[in-house]
């Protein structure tokens, strides 16, 4: 257990990756928990006794009192960020902001950006790409246009004007930089969304999150560190299935990118049948998988969509592990779930042991294993091998996380 860990999900997203790092802290052998991608669209789902909470950009070790470093990967929302610490501080997390430093160069996620993402998101009316209406896609595409001229085509989006450069965390210290690029921003984006930002409000704002949290400018993995992935690899910006994708890079690329040749274990993880939030492709969606495991933590969302849900596919899953550059081992999640089946090519097929079918379907061992929503259903396996051969089946003999 001394090793790196980077935490990738291998479905559409969902698949549990919160309580996998959690289940990973839980002992104390954990320094930090890094993101790596994504930003504030993030929602993973962390119990502990009689405690919850949906992790956004905290990292899932909080709980466990792991702090978290938000990488120069990630999108940041101050404002959602200052939400999510009140509501830690009422489950009973002391001074929240003190466990979490964030890189200067990672892009602001703005008001600004949230409203002109919704206001495509509304303009695509039945073709909706199921965005979750964060301003994700829009602060990534907006870094994307320096040196751009209005009219042109970034993306598959057009230029609506002049655009500045992209505000980051850094800015967040120096108010003139931040109002020279807030106002570039909100003039960029007046065609789209009109003209009511309150820029001086935002500058203040922002510098007093600056006041509030460590802004760094180093590498920040000392000691032993998991890498919390977002979102699913079938989501990947790359690899993902467009236009229903993530403008993020799901697969371990950027974690290594961050460990610049030191060595990490990756860890999938994948539910025991598979499911989406939102539009696009579910090959083996059925409804009666739906009826039979309803999610507790899951919606429908305004802007997101419903959630949906299929049997586990085994295809999409090989699919994932190549797009990573193959895993290390698994993280198999819900095992609880019975009757279960699995998609091949010779179609639909019983699945009475996950664990064993994942493990001989893609090579690895599993493990890291959950059983239901809370940290006590779930397992760090010390001697994976030892617990196959227990069960009267085989297995590979690889050391465990």
């Amino acid at each position: 257990m001394s090793d790196h860990v980077i935490v990738v999900g291998l479905g559409f997203g969902d698949e549990g990756k919160g309580a996998v790092v959690d289940a990973l802290c839980a002992d104390g052998s954990v320094d930090k928990v890094v993101r790596f991608n994504g930003g504030a669209q993030a929602a993973h789902n962390v119990v502990v006794g009689d405690r919850h909470h949906t992790f956004s950009q905290f990292g899932s070790g909080t709980l466990a009192g792991v702090p978290t470093w938000l990488s120069r990967y990630v999108l940041v929302e101050p404002i959602a960020l200052a939400t999510e610490s009140r509501e830690l501080e009422a489950i009973g997390v002391t001074d929240p902001l003190s466990m979490m430093s964030i890189d200067a160069r990672a892009l602001l996620t703005t008001p600004i950006h949230v409203a002109a993402n919704r206001a495509r998101e509304r303009a695509r009316g039945a073709d909706r790409h199921g965005s979750c209406g964060k301003g994700i896609g829009e602060t990534a595409w907006y870094g994307l246009l320096a040196g751009r001229k209005a009219g042109e085509l970034v993306e598959g989006q057009r230029v609506l004007g002049e655009p500045g450069p992209a505000p980051t965390v850094g800015d967040c210290l120096n108010p003139r930089a931040a109002r020279h690029k807030l106002d570039a921003l909100a003039r960029f984006y007046e065609p789209l969304i009109g003209d009511g930002t309150n820029v001086d409000e935002l500058v203040a704002l922002y510098r007093s999150f600056a006041d509030a949290v460590r802004i760094t400018t180093g590498d920040e993995l000392d000691g032993r560190v998991v890498f919390e992935g977002a979102q699913g690899v079938l989501l990947d910006e790359t690899y993902g299935f467009h236009p229903h994708t993530t403008w993020s890079t799901v697969t371990p690329r950027n974690a290594k990118h961050l460990l610049n040749g030191r060595k990490a274990r990756v860890l999938g993880v994948t539910r025991t049948y598979q499911t989406r939030h939102g539009a696009g492709p579910l090959p083996t969606e059925d409804q009666a998988v739906l009826d039979r495991f309803p999610e507790r933590h899951n919606g429908t969302g305004e802007f997101q969509g419903a959630w949906r849900a299929g049997h586990l596919d085994a295809q999409l899953l090989q699919y994932s592990v190549r797009c990573c550059g193959g895993v290390d081992g698994l993280a198999v999640t819900h095992l609880d779930a019975d009757g279960l089946k699995v998609a091949t090519g010779n179609g639909l097929e019983d699945l009475p042991d996950p664990v064993a079918y994942l493990e001989d379907l893609l090579g690895v061992e599993v493990l890291v294993t959950g059983a239901g929503p809370a940290r006590a259903d779930y397992a760090v396996r010390e001697n994976p091998r030892h617990d196959r051969v227990d069960a009267g089946v085989g297995g590979r003999d690889r050391a465990a996380v």
